[in-house]
C-alpha cells in the first residue's frame, strides 16, 4: 500500500471538520476550538482528539459520530479514531477570532 500525502490529508480533514457544527452554537467545531489534534499516519489512518463545550453537553451523543463520518469521507483516509477528552477542559479562549466575531464576543 502506498503512503498517503499526510499534509494533504490533514488539510482535507480540517476542511471536513469545518463542516461539522455544534447543534447549539452556529459555529463549526474547528473554529470553536473543540479539535485538539489531528494526526494522519502514512497509511491514511486518522486520529482526531476533540472535546465538547461541557461534559454534560447534549451534543456528546452526536458530535463524535459526525466527526467520524466526515473524516472517513475524506479521500486518502483509511481508518478513523475519534477520542473525546476533557483534559484540558474547553473554554471560550480556545475559539478562533472568526468564531468570537460571529458570536459577537469581541
Amino acid at each position: 500500500m502506498a503512503a498517503v500525502d499526510q499534509a494533504q490529508v490533514e488539510k482535507l480533514v480540517v476542511e471536513a471538520l469545518r463542516e461539522v457544527f455544534d447543534p447549539e452554537i452556529p459555529v463549526n467545531i474547528h473554529e470553536l476550538g473543540l479539535i485538539y489534534g489531528v494526526d494522519v499516519s502514512p497509511s491514511g489512518s486518522v486520529s482526531v482528539r476533540m472535546t465538547l463545550t461541557a461534559a454534560g453537553c447534549p451534543a456528546a451523543q452526536v458530535l463524535p459520530g459526525d466527526v467520524e463520518r466526515r473524516v472517513r469521507a475524506v479521500p486518502g483516509v483509511t481508518d478513523v479514531t475519534v477520542e473525546v477528552t476533557f483534559d484540558p477542559p474547553w473554554d471560550p479562549s480556545r475559539m478562533s477570532e472568526a468564531a468570537r466575531l460571529q458570536l459577537g464576543l469581541m
